[in-house]
């Protein structure tokens, strides 16, 4: 019989015990030992049984149990320990009220000009990994957006996060008997889940309003996740005065056409906009002064925003756009425009050309920020780039590539002029690191994330106790592949009776890599099956064996990426290599977990520069693994030569098959003639000492960089306090500066066609072959068609320059108004060389965050 209706009823806890409640509701269990610790200890068996989640721990364990622990004192004492630590943790000053303290005494003292700190930042993303207890998630974007808001949460960032609900989540994996990838999809109860549904004071859901086409209205629930302090809204269209079509928006993480996307992300941006003030408004949480989008999912966010200035603060579109791209920040995770979100014109016209859903916005003001050089698409991320003053790549090399691949937004300037930093991800090492790793290196909890830099001192720390640790972790890993796999095939339709090798599966003290991540293209699961003779030697080398686990999901309309998945599997299921190579279905966080931990090297080999990031190595080094990796994303800047391997790149190659070939024997070749050796290479005590230095050089050298606490801290120093700061200058007054850089903007329209450098030139003084650092006088004169000299930047621009007189390297000084029209400077030879220079026009505004903010620019012709 099937159930009409599915539901969640929590057990009743003894009022002794009644702060396990809010232990399990908050997720810095996730995180912290001691909680997991005492929940394991109400019934070990049935806290592995339930996957270590608390709550469905509380729901099912023996209640004659529960009433024992209430009467036991010394649990209680623990129980109430932990209480007390929780609440000091949530409402103590951490890193960042500390910062804020000190940035205060030096205003008082007039030292310095740093600005306040916001109080308030609001951080929008379509998935977040916080904890397979809370699967909402699909793959890296989203657990970066967990890690993010976990390492908020332990410096005290006033963070409010903003997503979807999804009530079939991601889907879970499993394979057929051929290898091909089927999805399941769950049905969730938010109810069995650690949520909290959000109520007005009468005691009724809290419901936000998003109007849709034909006079619909779609309305959504909103539950709240407590992040440790940071709460985490989640928008649930699951409502039952919706209709069916609009009930279903928030069923599945990127699942349906593009009227159900558009649907998700209007709901995430537009109605989590709404969500974040009335949450604001009933529980006193400041408003947010700054928006953080990260992906351009969520970003119609900024239509809301600019709806709120138009109706409720009678400005009009320019001011109300100044105002919104103040206080917003935008990250870009994509590499490649393939990646980015775009919507055909006619179906954003749809949902907005009534002016119902944000009113008072013009849709024709709406397409314009969304346009490209398709004029039937409407990009999201271009939309995002032109909502938000300041954007950002997730790593150093991702931000080259992003402001390469923007750069048709601010035509006339040089690549690197593109408005676009970088900060590149980190990961939450508490999170990550084996508990084990912690306790040994004596660093990696929640405290020393938010005041250092990551793991302490482990000078003391012997290469045997170290590698014994390592053992350990490879041990336990083994197991949980065994277990795995054998769940996997009797998944597939195999007997139990005729799987008695999967006991005997890989080996505790073989050479362990790991790969497991999404299966896009790019990626290149199958790179390793290049030449399968070559990997089988590798394998099944009698002093030097590899084992490889593999794992990861592939989208559900990607069959591409499911062809990928079954050739692997193909491989895998062999019987002459299958104790050597697995591939485990249904990737997650708790999969996840093993695999960092116990990996020895962890492999990574993208088509550069496609990864933007790619944080999987990071966790893993967190652990003591090795990357052996394409030098792309992170990667590319951290590794060093001795942390770990860079499979070199055969950078130029047009043809895709060739350069995949030659990238897979770099791949091999490394792996048997360096990596290999190293490993097996045993000291008398059986310890591998050259391994071993690997291994504490990457503890100690990406130890600290790759902690999720230094990229919030960056966030903070480089993107939040400068855009609190530009949205106060904004919004103060009266909206002062949003007029004055509307009637700026307007001014500039009006006169910018006209504006010319009419001429110039160069003369050098001294010798006729100038000298590295001479100076030159530089002349030019300039209309201004009615522009005040203070209301623009003239600049002579010197670089190299190429065959095509093309200027690179360059080198640019502010020229000074000499009158009428008239301009010079003295400026030193950068270069030695062949040189050329040129003479252009910007705007100039003193609430500008960078010259090219405007994408103006008037180059002498």
């Amino acid at each position: 019989m099937r159930a009409l209706r599915r539901f969640t009823v929590r057990a009743s806890l003894p009022e002794p015990l009644s702060a396990l409640a809010t232990l399990a509701t908050n997720l810095r269990w996730t995180w912290h030992p001691p909680t997991q610790d005492l929940f394991a200890s109400i019934d070990a068996s049935v806290w592995s049984e339930v996957g270590g989640d608390p709550l469905r721990l509380l729901s099912v364990v023996d209640a004659g149990r529960l009433e024992t622990l209430a009467r036991d004192e010394q649990f209680l004492l623990r129980v109430r320990a932990l209480a007390d630590d929780l609440d000091r943790y949530v409402t103590g000053p951490r890193w960042y009220q500390k910062r804020q303290d000190e940035i205060t005494q030096r205003r008082e003292h007039g030292v310095g000009d740093d600005k306040p700190l916001p109080t308030s930042v609001a951080y929008f993303s379509m998935e977040f990994g916080v904890t397979e207890a809370l699967p909402n998630y699909s793959g890296g974007l989203g657990i970066l957006a967990g890690d993010h808001l976990k390492a908020a949460s332990d410096l005290g960032v006033p963070l409010i996060a903003v997503g979807l609900l999804y009530r079939s989540g991601y889907f879970r994996q499993s394979l057929s008997l051929d290898g091909w990838q089927i999805e399941h999809y769950p049905v969730l109860d938010p109810r069995g889940l650690p949520l909290e549904l959000l109520t007005e004071p009468s005691g009724l859901p809290l419901l936000v309003h998003v109007s849709m086409p034909g006079n619909r209205v779609l309305r959504a629930k909103v539950w709240k996740a407590q992040v440790g302090r940071i709460p985490l809204l989640l928008l649930d269209s699951d409502v039952e005065q919706n209709d069916d079509d609009l009930r279903g928006v928030t069923d599945r993480l990127y699942g349906g056409d593009q009227g159900h996307r558009i649907r998700q992300e209007i709901l995430a941006g537009i109605g989590g906009v709404r969500a974040v003030r009335t949450f604001c408004e009933l529980t006193g949480h400041p408003q947010p002064e700054v928006f953080h989008t990260n992906e351009g999912h969520a970003g119609f966010l900024g239509l809301e925003r600019i709806r709120e200035y138009i109706t409720n603060e009678g400005l009009d579109f320019d001011q109300a756009l100044a105002a919104t791209r103040a206080g917003a920040v935008f990250t870009t995770h994509t590499p490649v425009p393939a990646g980015i979100d775009r919507f055909p014109v006619d179906l954003v016209q749809h949902y907005f050309g009534d002016e119902q859903l944000v009113p008072g916005v013009n849709t024709q003001r709406i397409l314009a920020l969304g346009a490209e050089d398709n004029p039937g698409m409407f990009n999201m991320a271009h939309m995002g780039l032109r909502l938000a003053q300041r954007a950002n790549g997730v790593s150093k090399l991702h931000g080259e590539v992003s402001r390469d691949m923007f750069r048709g937004l601010w035509p006339g300037f040089d690549v690197t002029e593109v408005p676009i930093g970088s900060v590149t991800n980190g990961v939450h090492g508490p999170t990550w690191a084996a508990t084990e790793i912690s306790k040994l290196l004596g660093g990696s909890d929640a405290d020393t994330a938010s005041s250092s830099t990551g793991f302490g001192s482990f000078e003391p720390v012997t290469d045997g106790l170290l590698w014994e640790l390592r053992c350990e972790l490879r041990a336990r890993l083994v197991g949980e592949v065994r277990r795995r796999l054998r769940e996997s095939w009797l998944q597939r339709g195999a007997s139990a009776l005729e799987l008695g090798w999967t006991d005997s599966v890989f080996d505790p003290s073989v050479l362990t890599v790991g790969f497991a991540r999404r299966v896009p293209t790019y990626k290149r699961l199958t790179l390793m099956l290049r030449d399968p003779e070559r990997l089988r030697h590798l394998l099944l080398h009698p002093e030097r064996p590899v084992q490889l686990v593999v794992a990861g999901k592939s989208h559900p309309a990607d069959d591409g990426g499911k062809a990928l998945i079954q050739q692997i599997v193909r491989y895998a299921d062999e019987a002459g290599v299958r104790h050597r190579i697995v591939f485990l279905p249904d990737y997650d966080m708790s999969m996840a977990r093993y695999l960092y931990w116990g990996c020895d090297v962890w492999l990574n080999n993208p088509m550069r520069p496609l990864e933007a990031c790619g944080t999987s190595g990071m966790k893993a080094a967190l652990n003591g693994g090795l990357n052996l990796s394409i030098r792309d994303g992170w990667w590319d800047e951290l590794y060093d030569g001795s942390n770990g391997w860079a499979i070199p790149t055969a950078d130029g190659v047009a043809d895709p098959i060739r350069r995949d070939d030659l990238e897979a024997n770099a791949l091999y070749e490394l792996l048997g003639s360096q990596v290999a050796p190293l490993f097996y290479d045993r000291g008398e005590d059986g310890v591998p000492t050259r391994w071993m230095s690997m291994v504490r050089h990457t503890l100690a050298s990406l130890g600290p960089v790759v902690q999720a606490s230094r990229m919030v801290r960056e966030y903070v120093e480089t993107y939040y306090a400068p855009a609190a700061a530009s949205a106060h200058n904004v919004l103060g007054e009266g909206f002062r500066g949003a007029k004055e850089l509307s009637a700026y903007r307007h001014r500039l329209r009006a006169s910018w066609t006209r504006v010319r450098v009419l001429d110039s030139d160069l003369s050098i003084g001294g010798p006729a072959v100038p000298v590295l650092g001479a100076p030159v006088h530089v002349r030019a004169r300039v209309e201004l068609a009615g522009l005040e000299p203070s209301e623009v930047d003239v600049q002579v621009v010197l670089g190299k320059v190429g065959d095509s007189d093309e200027l690179y390297d360059l080198v640019s000084a502010p020229m000074h108004y000499a009158g009428n029209g008239n301009y010079e400077v003295d400026v030193p030879l950068p270069h030695a060389g062949t040189l050329g220079y040129t003479v252009r026009v910007l705007p100039r505004h003193n609430l500008l965050a960078s010259p090219a903010e405007l994408g103006r620019v008037v180059l002498a012709s």
